[in-house]
């Protein structure tokens, strides 16, 4: 297929697929969340994990993460807590789970991961493109930290965004590291179709750049997961490692699936 072709027949894929999630009802794309939620926090990866980042969702359209957002910044806020009271007598109590989500800094396609600190921030971000919350340059007088900036340890899970950029997992596992990305679509050969925006695929590319190998775990929607081969690719196009759905796990081994 030629690059043309296959250019435009991944738009096709684009816009019936959008059109589709779109019509999702509210309940079916809430306890769809929700299941695929359940599996996240069940993961021994994510149980692990030290450092996170996680797509904020759209309204509609792909998988909710309001839920798992205040769910690792209370466990954030716990250890805070602990650090606070243990530290008397023990030093440094390293513990707990640091948050990091996506922020479109400039219109050059460019993405930074940058930290949300606590709840109150969570629920004070303004609205940006497409609904999505959109983090600040600060918090509370002082610049964000970027998981890109040296006092960052590096990134233990990473989970993103849906719709037309889908909700998926990649797990970055290098000493427990964990690295979520996005798509439109999946299949059971564990083929990908991103958004066409490329703004998690180039982040992923300069992230695997460095020294780390990563997981990849995609959280798809039950209507984004399609029969092996029907999603169009190229030989530069990159499958997932693994695929979650409200009701299925596929797995490396022939698209293996097994029911949850």
């Amino acid at each position: 297929m030629s690059i043309t072709m296959l250019q435009s027949t991944k738009k096709v894929f684009r816009k019936a697929m959008t059109s589709t999630l779109r019509d999702l009802t509210q309940s079916d794309l809430q306890s769809q969340s929700e299941a695929i939620v359940a599996k996240i926090l069940a993961l021994p990866a994510f149980k692990s994990c030290k450092t996170i980042s996680c797509y904020l969702s759209m309204p509609t359209a792909e998988a909710q993460t309001t839920a798992l957002i205040l769910r690792i910044l209370a466990d954030g806020g716990m250890i805070t807590s602990l650090i606070i009271i243990y530290t008397v007598y023990w030093g440094i109590f390293n513990a707990g789970k640091k948050l990091f989500v996506p922020s479109l800094t400039s219109n050059n396609g460019h993405m930074d991961f940058v930290r949300l600190y606590n709840e109150e921030d969570f629920r004070t971000l303004p609205a940006g493109l497409w609904g999505i919350p959109e983090p600040t340059v600060e918090w509370e007088k002082n610049k964000r930290q970027n998981v890109l900036d040296s006092s960052c340890e590096g990134l233990d899970l990473i989970l993103l965004p849906g719709q037309q950029v889908s909700c998926q997992v990649y797990l970055h596992e290098v000493e427990g590291e964990l690295m979520p990305g996005s798509g439109v679509a999946f299949d059971r050969s564990r083929s990908r179709l991103g958004h066409g925006k490329g703004y998690y695929d180039r982040f992923l590319s300069s992230y695997k750049g460095g020294a780390n190998k990563e997981f990849e775990v995609a959280l798809s929607l039950q209507q984004q997961l399609l029969d092996a081969g029907q999603v169009p690719v190229s030989e530069y196009d990159w499958k997932m490692d693994m695929i979650i759905t409200p009701d299925d796990i596929i797995t490396p081994e022939c698209g293996h699936s097994e029911g949850v």
